[in-house]
């Protein structure tokens, strides 16, 4: 691990700045992204004049509209974001074919050894920067260690539009006076029980037995004793496929009616079975996911007999589960999502189908066609029709809250 580089790439405030590429007149001003002040969604990303007045990333809306009433409001384009992250990773990956990207806007390079073709692994990360800046016209935060977490820390202290380098063998030295909140995976439910025990920062943290650490935290507590001590032998590995596919939205005003909440559902499951046909994937399990006015989440899910790919069954099912939960329920519905889980691999033994399965495939098959190149909502069911007049509607289909994610 000694001899590994590892180098964390992070675009700053991502959303914001490539709509400030697009609109330059917003560069300098508290821009948020996410959707209309006051509305239900949440602030999906925010720039720095804005979190100046402590806005930050998964703030209600009508929260960040209190708090900064000055700022303006984006509702933001998801596909934007996703082109914009294509070409953010295939700069990363003309400089090192060991990337793993962790999310659109950030991603690990192992660099190990690629100072022989930069000069320094210092000019590497500048030249990372420069092209991004060049191109993208977007800036980059880097931080360079010899393994993973410390990469990652040297970079959140970095931004915006900076670089750290972390010399070898100074991983622990440099954590140590940091507050124990800036290392990875500590939240507000772990920093109070830490400070409880007299941890303040990541130096603190080192001086607590590891036997102490597992019993009261579990295996987590090793986690946290290695991460301190700048100890992480994980490896910049390629992303997997995905193990579930899901889509979800928050209504503007909490509903009880049924008519919409299907007709959102059935949305939803068209787009969650385009993408598994897209992905070549089918689905074992179906998940309903529902968020009542008192924040009360809870999620369904159900195991099929057979893998699936189709929109009306993934409905069907998540319906089903509806139907159940709406028959119990006494509040009114937030949100609601659905999902799918256990996928495997494109293919079907027909024999084992009932014929309606085998007449949805080539059904689906041409309705996918006609909206990849006439736009999805060009063709549309009559109990998705119900939406058109509560959802601004586009080439790429029905923009949900939070707007800036709907795809």
């Amino acid at each position: 691990m000694a001899n590994r580089t590892i180098m964390h790439v992070d675009l700053d405030a991502f959303f914001v700045s490539v709509e400030q590429v697009l609109n330059p007149e917003l560069r300098g001003k508290p821009v948020v992204v996410g959707g209309r002040p006051g509305g239900r969604g949440v602030v999906a990303a925010a720039s720095y004049e804005a979190r100046a007045f402590g806005l930050h990333s998964a703030m209600p809306l009508k929260t960040a509209s209190r708090l900064c009433p000055q700022a303006i409001f984006i509702e933001g384009s998801f596909s934007r974001y996703r082109d914009a992250s294509q070409k953010f990773m295939a700069i990363l990956a003309d400089f090192s074919p060991f990337l793993e990207p962790m999310g659109l806007d950030e991603a690990y390079l192992d660099v190990t050894g690629f100072e022989s073709i930069h000069g320094s692994i210092h000019q590497m990360a500048v030249a990372i920067r420069q092209r991004i800046k060049t191109e993208l016209g977007l800036c980059a935060s880097v931080g360079i260690a010899n393994c993973k977490v410390v990469a990652k820390v040297a970079c959140e202290l970095s931004k915006p539009d900076g670089l750290i380098e972390v010399p070898q063998g100074e991983e622990r030295s440099f954590l140590a006076p940091l507050p124990v909140s800036k290392l990875p995976g500590i939240g507000k439910k772990t920093e109070p029980v830490l400070r409880s025990l007299g941890i303040k920062t990541i130096g603190d943290l080192t001086t607590i037995p590891l036997g102490l650490l597992k019993s009261r935290f579990g295996v987590y507590g090793e986690a946290l004793y290695y991460s301190a001590n700048g100890i992480d032998d994980r490896k910049v590995e390629p992303p997997g496929e995905a193990k579930s596919i899901s889509r979800e939205t928050t209504f503007d005003k909490d509903t009880r009616d049924r008519s919409l909440l299907k007709a959102t559902l059935h949305y939803l499951s068209e787009r969650v079975g385009a993408d598994l046909r897209e992905k070549e994937k089918q689905a074992k399990c179906i998940v309903l996911k529902l968020r009542y006015a008192d924040f009360t989440t809870i999620t369904r899910s159900h195991t099929l007999p057979q893998a699936i790919d189709s929109d009306q069954m993934i409905f069907n099912n998540g319906a089903n589960q509806l139907d159940r939960e709406l028959l119990l329920g006494k509040q009114a519905v937030r949100l609601i999502g659905i999902g799918v889980s256990n996928l495997v691999e494109s293919g079907r033994q027909l024999a084992l189908l009932d014929p309606s399965m085998q007449r949805l495939a080539p059904l689906n098959k041409a309705i996918d066609r006609i909206r990849n190149k006439y736009g999805f909502t060009a063709i549309q069911t009559g109990r998705t029709l119900l939406l058109k007049d509560l959802f601004h509607e586009t080439e790429k289909g029905y923009t949900l809250q939070t707007p800036s994610l709907s795809r």
